[in-house]
């Protein structure tokens, strides 16, 4: 088969210029052919249709700098419904760093990822919004802030982030490794599922049903199979414009999308993921917490994943 498809417009600019460069990027049909059929061989619930939703789909590309891409789209028909995803894909050997950082207080990201020179920021693990602690492992540092409940380890966590200077490693996590990791370097956020590792996905079944099949906003980090470093954000609670998905159809959407390892972070009216100099106080995608399809809808959160120099 020889035929080729557009996959999207790419829009490269900086800093959110106005100085635009459109260009058509050109992809194989055999190898878009080749990707579907290794993305639906273990999630069969999601279909082909989806796979080729997501490979065609006019995905809006700007570059934000060097070793950092943003890249958007709204993909009707995806996963029963509209999605609106956001990817910031960031490339470690530029000397991209990422870090793990905790509030103290509840705050929104846009307001305290300044204070990290943070280049963009997504919300973090699972917390209590009454107390504003986190509910899951977090290590910053030779500091330990928080350790993870018995309800979320019997709930949903299974993996962490393992940060040591600036890069980062997506590893499996219960409670006995909770106990080795308090003594070594680096920083660490545990959360779950862990949705892919080593490129197969990871099982999630002994994970709270319930949590793993309804439909919400959802956050992630995506290490690729490239060596690329992706947070991702699908929005959600809005039926017209973002009807949200489950974690199977996420780790189906970060496997198409070339990942290796995959983490599912906090979501809900938590999900949300910021850029500097971006518009709206720098949030790209649209949190759900004022339940309203915009930009001002986020949530304070208790920690948070960034990108810096």
């Amino acid at each position: 088969m020889t035929g080729e498809v557009y996959l999207c417009v790419i829009s490269c600019y900086t800093k959110y210029e106005s100085k635009t460069y459109r260009l058509f990027m050109r992809r194989n049909l055999v190898g878009i052919i080749v990707l579907i059929l290794l993305s639906v061989r273990v999630v069969n619930a999601q279909t082909v249709a989806d796979s080729i939703a997501i490979v065609t789909a006019p995905w809006e590309v700007v570059t934000v700098e060097n070793g950092i891409v943003h890249k958007r789209a709204s993909i009707p028909f995806l996963y029963q419904g509209t999605q609106s995803i956001n990817i910031l894909e960031i490339n470690p050997k530029t000397g991209k760093k990422i870090g793990i950082a905790f509030t103290g207080q509840l705050e929104k990201i846009s307001r305290i990822a300044r204070k990290h020179q943070a280049i963009g920021a997504i919300n973090g693990s699972y917390f209590d919004m009454t107390k504003g602690n986190s509910v899951c492992f977090l290590k910053v540092g030779s500091q330990v802030v928080d350790t993870t409940s018995l309800d979320e380890l019997k709930l949903r966590v299974t993996g962490a982030v393992y940060e040591k200077k600036g890069k980062v490693k997506l590893i499996p996590w219960d409670r006995q490794i909770e106990k080795n990791y308090k003594k070594n370097k680096g920083s660490v956020l545990a959360s779950g599922p862990l949705m892919l590792k080593d490129g197969e996905y990871y099982d999630w079944s002994q994970c709270n049903a319930n949590f793993i099949e309804t439909k919400h906003p959802r956050s992630a980090i995506c290490l690729t199979e490239e060596g690329k470093i992706l947070f991702v954000t699908v929005d959600g609670r809005s039926p017209e414009n973002a009807v949200g998905i489950n974690i199977p159809e996420l780790a189906h959407l970060l496997h198409v999308l070339g990942g290796k390892d995959a983490l599912n972070l906090d979501g809900g009216g938590s999900t949300a993921l910021w850029l500097s100099g971006a518009p709206e106080e720098g949030i790209v995608n649209f949190p759900c917490d004022n339940r309203n399809y915009d930009h001002q809808g986020e949530r304070k959160v208790a920690n948070f994943l960034y990108v810096h120099d």
